[in-house]
């Protein structure tokens, strides 16, 4: 019997709640607040909390908090604007805090 395979996911790491696929992991190579971070290109079951100009490695940038809707713990963040041109591919991504997500089997 054949046993059956779906997405690799990655849930919120306090309620389990689905929060991105494995296949939209862009870079795992970024730095959150409490260390690594992984960037994706998309997310789900999150919410977006407002804009605002935040100071981060790599420059200036727009970004909104990303958190999960369900338990509302703080994720990561969204990129909205990357003011430096080499910093324009992250806009629209999301990069989730790994500390703050599990990868569900």
């Amino acid at each position: 019997m054949e046993e059956v395979i779906g997405p690799r996911l990655y849930g919120c790491s306090n309620c389990r709640n689905y929060v991105a696929l494995h296949d939209d992991v862009i870079s795992k190579a970024f730095q959150g607040k409490s260390g690594r971070a992984f960037l994706f290109s998309h997310a789900m079951n999150v919410g977006v909390g407002p804009k605002e100009d935040r100071e981060l490695m790599t420059g200036l940038h727009m970004v909104a908090d990303v958190y999960c809707c369900d338990c509302h713990q703080v994720l990561g963040w969204k990129y909205e604007r990357a003011y430096e041109e080499s910093q324009k591919y992250k806009e629209g991504k999301f990069v989730l805090e790994k500390s703050k997500i599990v990868m569900e089997t």
